[in-house]
């Protein structure tokens, strides 16, 4: 393919905020429990938020949410920049797949299934189950300090892989995704990326990953996250091209997955600084984009909190989870059903309140757009 295809300005017309109007339907429904106004803190704000994400007044309870982890490993990890060896996030995917891992706990535990999607490891696909590795691009993603982490083909395919995964999970009737990571040398990606977006210096974004890297690792992470910068900043204006130079399969289908996901009306719950820097990008291409996706928790990773502070987005919990792999996301999970439940179930004065799921306008609630970018 000589000549890109894909369009990403295409999406700044699909995607539409949330219903406004019902945001507003469901302050007046909560007015009418007779409880004080900020009586439950952010739990109004979610189920607000959810009100209008669903276009239904009450909101729906969230009955089918699901993790969707987007793996990978990075070229640049072989520099040292982990406290991990090089290529091994394939472990990291069976401790998943096997229920081992902190965030396979905590999904088992919340009842949401996980989904785990292979975009780069570096093993051989036979390893793993035909339904992780079908969207895979390649074998581990380029060194973004030194060459490009994808050719201009491989950063299309990845980023419509993303978008194929997020029109499946809106087809099988997913109400919430908690996003999810997995990768080794996928922090060192994610700070180039906000570094580059925010127009700060490496050593601003730089963290100590999910390992808690020492300080001659963290010296080593800084530099290579100084030398992507450099080649990051000549294509600022093309997103798709960023996130082939420094962005890797993983983070370049997690930015495809979350702005289909605003395409097809799905509420995302982001994790750590991976899934931060991915919608930071996002935001660059579609500015309403962002009203589709809440930030699950503040991590350790500087470079998050530089991209929720651009992003405006305040993180439902404060834990310092840094493990990864939609953990920190999960732990908001229970506040996104609570403040649906509540929404849905507070009695209102007046038995007669009208509130029967519709929009308000006579229309059947909204299920997604169906009439959206092609993914193939």
């Amino acid at each position: 393919m000589s000549e890109r295809s894909l369009d990403l300005d295409d999406f700044s017309d699909l995607i539409e905020r949330p219903r406004g109007g019902l945001r507003r339907q469901a302050e007046e429904r909560r007015a009418l429990t007779g409880l004080p106004a900020q009586a439950l803190g952010r739990l109004d704000d979610l189920g607000e938020w959810l009100s209008s994400a669903q276009a239904r007044v009450p909101v729906r309870p969230v009955t089918n949410p699901r993790l969707v982890v987007f793996a990978g490993d990075h070229g640049i990890a072989a520099c040292g920049v982990s406290a991990r060896r090089a290529g091994t996030a394939v472990e990291l995917v069976r401790e998943a797949l096997d229920g081992r891992s902190p965030a396979a706990v905590l999904a088992r535990r919340f009842e949401v299934p996980l989904r785990v999607v292979d975009m780069a490891l570096d093993c051989d696909p036979g390893e793993l189950p035909i339904e992780v590795t079908r969207h895979r691009v390649r074998r581990s993603s380029g060194r973004l300090d030194k060459e490009d982490a994808l050719t201009p083909d491989e950063a299309e395919a990845a980023f419509r892989a993303g978008m194929a995964v997020a029109d499946e999970e809106a087809d099988a009737g997913t109400d919430l995704v908690v996003l999810g990571d997995l990768s080794v040398g996928g922090t060192t990606a994610a700070g180039t990326l906000v570094a580059a977006l925010c127009g700060t210096d490496a050593s601003v974004v730089t963290g100590r990953g999910g390992g808690g890297i020492d300080d001659l690792t963290w010296m080593r992470k800084c530099a290579a996250i100084r030398d992507g910068l450099r080649r990051a900043r000549p294509v600022l204006g093309d997103q798709l091209q960023l996130l082939a130079a420094v962005g890797g399969a993983d983070l370049t289908a997690m930015t495809g997955f979350l702005l289909q996901s605003a395409v097809r009306h799905t509420p995302v719950v982001l994790d750590g600084v991976v899934s931060a820097a991915c919608a930071l990008v996002g935001q660059r291409v579609a500015f309403r984009a962002p009203d589709w996706w809440l930030a699950g928790h503040a991590g350790k990773e500087p470079a998050q909190a530089k991209a929720l502070d651009r992003l405006a987005a305040e993180p439902l919990l404060e834990q310092g989870v840094a493990v990864g792999g939609g953990t920190g996301a999960l732990l908001a999970l229970p506040l996104v059903r609570a403040a649906a439940a509540l929404a849905a179930e507070l009695p209102v004065e007046g038995a007669e309140d009208g509130s029967d799921g519709s929009d308000g306008s006579g229309a059947s609630p909204a299920v997604g757009n169906r009439d959206v970018l092609d993914a193939t």
